[in-house]
């Protein structure tokens, strides 16, 4: 039995494919699952309760409440015991929901607390599914590191024929399997990354930045912390934040702070990601006061900062790997690769800010990654979480030739 001693939150939604579930969760059970159903107020209209619960052989859970006698449900407890959840079918209801933290059910306070891997599998009408507004929270979705298992193309329960369909149990047994069965490349690996950006204090008021938003560098944390990998963060001022497990944070502000605890950090890891967008230059002088507005022009005298990858390039030793970022607006490629030389890099990732969609403050990227012995691989537009997944796989790669 392949899925022997796993523990499965299967969630259901209010969709005509919930008969679906109902097939999943039988095939769940059969290869030796422990699964707990939750199920929204909705789905309860398509399938019933008893019987989930006489498949799973477990009460099934849809409210927050008992009957007026005390007991209560709690989705702490539930995202803590889950080795996988997965919702299908997935209504473009409560997709919105689970994108924008709208917590008012069971399955949906149940996701906000999750751990583990979740995998959604959603099920509409095809015109429901290729809404820009479904298709921004499956983004949106996708960005957090869910997993999607993309609905097929049939006809459908309107009538209508396209994409929309749910897929089937059989198939979407066998990708959970797989993902459970997902040996970790990184266990016992310890990794450095930096993202964001940093502020350099002009005054008490004003600063010089970027426009980083430190998503690439926080995907890029959550995956190598997804393979196994114990990762330290060390973040610039970003919005973005992180509770995977296996990831500590170290919060910084200037590029000083940004350097002193990237060297504190390196001497214990196995390998660094340099993805943050250190400012290269720092006001020589930071005034006590707000400077006010005047007739004069007013200059300001900058010095460079640390290079900090130039640094950790320097100190680190054979069996460490070391990866740069370059975020270029002309010759992009020769650029890059003098930076992999000149920083001691084993590989660069590169983007241009003339290639749409990729670089600051947007959801998506387009990179080419170069390594030390002038191997190239040019990617296509793809989202950051999946980005960050081809960038580990490069890790895991280089490492292990690190290892031979």
């Amino acid at each position: 039995m392949r899925l022997e001693g796993k523990k499965i939150i299967l969630g259901i939604t209010g969709s005509i494919a919930a008969y679906k579930a109902a097939m999943l969760l039988r095939l769940f059970i059969k290869e030796g699952a422990e699964v707990q159903v939750v199920i929204t107020p909705a789905g309860k209209e398509f399938i019933t309760p008893v019987t989930l619960s006489a498949l799973s052989n477990k009460p099934v859970v849809s409210e927050f409440f008992g009957a007026n006698d005390g007991t209560w449900n709690s989705h702490v407890d539930l995202g803590l015991w889950a080795d996988l959840m997965i919702i299908a079918p997935a209504t473009a209801a409560t997709m919105g929901k689970m994108a924008n933290g709208i917590a008012d059910n069971m399955l949906v306070t149940t996701y906000l607390s999750a751990k583990c891997p979740v995998l959604i599998a959603p099920a509409m009408d095809l015109d429901m599914f290729a809404h820009p507004s479904t298709q921004r929270n499956i983004s949106i979705l996708r960005d957090y590191g869910n997993i999607f298992i993309e609905p097929g193309e049939g006809e459908l329960a309107s009538g209508l024929e396209g994409k929309g369909r749910m897929e089937e149990p059989e198939k979407i047994l066998e990708i959970v399997v797989q993902q459970l069965s997902r040996k970790k490349k990184l266990l016992n690996k310890s990794f450095l990354v930096t993202a964001g950006p940093t502020f350099e204090k002009i005054d008490p008021v004003r600063f010089i930045g970027n426009y980083s938003s430190g998503k690439m560098g926080y995907a890029i944390a959550e995956e190598l912390a997804e393979e196994g990998a114990k990762v330290t963060l060390v973040s610039g001022p970003v919005s973005v934040t992180t509770s995977k497990p296996g990831i500590k944070v170290v919060a910084v502000e200037s590029a000083e702070d940004m350097y002193n605890a990237s060297l504190n950090a390196f001497q214990y890891c196995d390998g660094a990601v340099m993805c943050s967008a250190v400012s290269d230059f720092t006001p020589i002088k930071e005034e006590t006061e707000k400077t006010k507005r005047g007739n004069a022009n007013w200059s300001i005298e900058l010095q460079p900062t640390k290079d900090i990858a130039a640094e950790l390039g320097r100190l680190k030793t054979s069996k460490q790997l070391l990866v740069g970022f370059a975020l270029e607006t002309n010759n992009e490629l020769a650029n890059a690769e003098k930076k992999l030389v000149k920083k001691n890099l084993d590989f660069i990732v590169l983007n241009s800010l003339k290639d749409k969609g990729a670089g600051f403050g947007v959801d998506t990227n387009k990179v080419t990654i170069v390594d030390k012995d002038n191997n190239r691989q040019n990617f296509e537009l793809k989202s950051k979480t999946e980005v960050a997944t081809d960038i580990v796989e490069k890790i895991v790669e280089q490492l292990q030739s690190l290892i031979c």
